[in-house]
């Protein structure tokens, strides 16, 4: 069997349609342990971590962001695709849509955010195009092929939470050029760029965020729209697992620049 390939996530492997699951493992980091559920879409290898916990109990500045993409690579993953539900501040990005992400703004704080952290070492990681390219292409064939709507490109912007913004941060970070608002992307996709792996993301549009419209924000209605949209989410990342090609050829592995 070839390269593995991972999948952060809200649900496990019992969710994939035709995905074999072969084995739970922990993996022991030097950040804490990880418990992955490994199995099988098509000849692919492929690793899953849920990035809230099995039963979703992990609020989002707690994730053990190190520790996961840490096994990721421990466990010799090389690409990992990530979905996230998302709050929009485009009105062209509609409830429902996907958002193939390009960009980020990070407005976290507080969260253990480099492996590069101790002295004697000196290492700036290149951060200009943080999502693999090589993936974001098979994602979009992937849906266009399927016929949903999505967007190819979109800058996504970091919040701490676990609380929704206020209207005038929304205000904020739409003047700063933000497209879709969420918790959990980031510093997970600089950890993975540190490591060297290729990391795409799909963020999923469950709402506008607050002042884009009147309407109050709640877990049930991210909640509701996330479940209406799962089974074409699903789809969709079994298909690009499959058509990724097993070498790479961006330069995501090249990143890391030790001083």
């Amino acid at each position: 069997m070839g390269k593995k390939f991972g999948v952060i996530g809200g649900s496990g492997f019992y969710d994939l349609p035709g995905v074999k699951e072969r084995e739970k493992k922990e993996i022991i980091t030097p950040f804490g342990s990880v418990e992955v559920s490994i199995g099988e879409i098509g000849d692919r290898e492929v690793v899953f971590v849920p990035r809230h916990g099995k039963t979703h109990t992990i609020p989002p500045h707690l994730i053990p962001y190190k520790a996961n993409i840490w096994a990721m690579k421990e466990i010799g993953v090389e690409r990992i695709l990530a979905t996230s539900a998302s709050g929009s501040l485009n009105e062209n990005m509609k409830p429902g849509d996907f958002v193939i992400i390009d960009q980020f703004l990070d407005f976290t704080h507080d969260r253990d955010f480099t492996f590069f952290d101790s002295v004697g070492k000196v290492v700036h990681t290149d951060m200009t195009d943080p999502y693999c390219p090589e993936m974001r292409d098979v994602i979009r064939r992937v849906m266009e092929k399927e016929g949903v709507r999505f967007h190819f490109a979109g800058t996504y912007v970091a919040m701490n939470g676990p609380r929704y913004e206020s209207r005038a941060e929304i205000k904020m970070l739409k003047i700063l050029g933000g497209d879709i608002v969420g918790m959990t992307g980031v510093p997970e996709v600089t950890l993975a760029r540190e490591l060297g792996l290729c990391y795409a993301s799909i963020g999923i549009v469950t709402n506008f965020a607050a002042g884009i419209t009147d309407e109050m924000i709640t877990h049930e209605e991210v909640k509701k729209l996330m479940d209406e949209k799962s089974e074409i989410l699903k789809k969709i990342i079994i298909e690009v697992v499959k058509l990724i090609p097993e070498e790479r050829h961006c330069n995501c592995r090249f990143a890391p620049g030790e001083v």
